[in-house]
């Protein structure tokens, strides 16, 4: 064998055994996010069991104030101590209190004691889901070669998507297959106990991981930041700016499509729950399907022209969209909900990589973490709430539209104004 087939042969055995490596972590990465929204899920599943047995009205400023919390703490730690860190803590932090709300007494237990418990648990369960999106999202690019970093960052997005659906197929199961009563009584516990499992799961997946590359030869060279957080806000508010209007429409279409949506159609159109859940949960499949091919695609032609083309297309079509839905029946309501699963899958899946590439290494997981928390806290997880409020303010059922269109309006004036084409080039050092 002469000297360039024995080269040939090397090279071709450290590509396979770089591959492999790649494709063990962004597994590992994304199973153990699977776990960990899975159990975030589940409670949204399981509200209106809680919100009776804990107190009448939801808790989303609980919510709303674990996501600020989140910049602080887990950016911190994952550009301090390391990825892989940060991310098994998220799934410890998640665990517990996931197991913890299915172990509280109830309201006719304890009394208010009761409510803020769970709000407490649902603190905690907010901030560990903060700092697993900017975590998972950071570790997934930064492992990926440069012309596959859209493919292989969609993967959070995936994991993301399919948490939440089997944690909304778990609850189907039993809602399906025991009274109003049983569940009442004990088994809107079960989800929740099964937390502690999942995370005993998640967290021997997670310490089987190595600190990314990037992280690495960061460390190496010493330069980690010595104040994240304060070097972030002063550095890089561009970049976080951008990335908060990245990832507005992509938290109002998460919120949409898993909170508001089976509500809408069930308690607004009057459709059966059980076929309110099943079109939800066809377009949710629908959609985490697509995300790894439109991923791939932002590889080839970029991500720029994929991010201006879905919140152009929502501006234009979710009204007309809306009118059909309200309708009613359900064969156009899910030719509905999948076109817009459709084109919320044309944009989150090159936006992970996206939004991970405005930010250099040393401030990555932290500026990250501040953008999409922003986005999610003061859009995101209020659209839900805005929509209801339109519903009742405008005297039309076709309101909510409006909420989708200002949030795509948001997303494209961010990609007009603050993007430049980053998928070809080196992420930043």
């Amino acid at each position: 064998m002469s000297n360039a087939q024995i080269e040939s042969s090397r090279a071709a055995a450290s590509e396979a055994v770089q591959r492999k490596e790649i494709t063990k972590a962004v597994a590992v990465g994304a199973i153990g996010n699977v776990l960990e929204w899975f159990d975030f899920g589940v409670y949204g599943y399981f509200a209106p069991f809680i919100g009776k047995l804990f107190f009448p009205r939801s808790d989303p400023l609980a919510s709303m104030f674990a996501a600020f919390a989140v910049l602080v703490v887990f950016g911190w730690i994952g550009d301090r101590a390391g990825r892989r860190t940060s991310l098994t803590a998220t799934v410890w932090l998640m665990a517990g209190s996931t197991f913890l709300i299915g172990t509280l007494p109830t309201y006719s237990q304890i009394g208010v004691l009761a409510p803020t418990l769970l709000v407490v648990a649902r603190l905690l369960q907010g901030l560990s889901s903060g700092g697993e999106w900017g975590g998972s999202a950071a570790y997934m690019v930064e492992y990926a070669p440069l012309n596959r970093r859209g493919f292989i960052g969609s993967f959070q997005q995936v994991s993301t998507g399919a948490g939440f659906f089997f944690g909304s197929l778990f609850g189907l199961i039993v809602t399906s297959t025991m009274s109003e009563q049983t569940i009442f009584g004990w088994a809107w516990r079960l989800p929740f106990l099964s937390g502690i499992l999942l995370g005993v799961v998640g967290v021997y997946m997670r310490l089987r991981l190595h600190d990314t590359p990037e992280f690495q030869a960061l460390k190496q060279r010493g330069g980690r930041s010595t104040s994240p957080l304060m070097e972030s806000l002063r550095t890089q508010w561009t970049g976080i700016t951008v990335a908060f209007g990245y990832n507005v429409v992509q938290s109002v279409g998460y919120y949409t499509m898993l909170t508001f949506m089976p509500s809408f159609t069930s308690e607004v159109l009057k459709l059966p729950p059980a076929h309110a859940y099943l079109s939800n949960s066809i377009q949710l499949l629908v959609f985490v399907l697509l995300l790894p091919a439109m991923g791939a695609l932002s590889d080839r032609i970029g991500r720029r022209p994929m991010l201006l083309a879905a919140p152009l297309i929502l501006i234009l079509a979710t009204y007309p969209l809306f009118l059909l839905i309200i309708q009613g029946s359900l064969r156009t309501i899910l030719s509905c909900q999948l076109v817009f699963g459709v084109l919320l899958a044309a944009y989150c899946g090159p936006a992970v990589a996206a939004t991970v590439e405005l930010f250099p290494t040393k401030l990555r997981y932290t500026s990250v973490s501040i953008g999409f928390n922003l986005a999610v806290a003061l859009i995101g997880m209020t659209s839900p709430m805005i929509s209801t409020h339109l519903i009742s303010g405008l005297g039309t059922a076709a309101a909510p539209a409006y909420v989708i269109i200002g949030a795509s309006a948001i997303s494209l004036a961010s990609v007009v104004f603050g993007c430049k084409e980053t998928a070809f080039e080196p992420l930043k050092p």
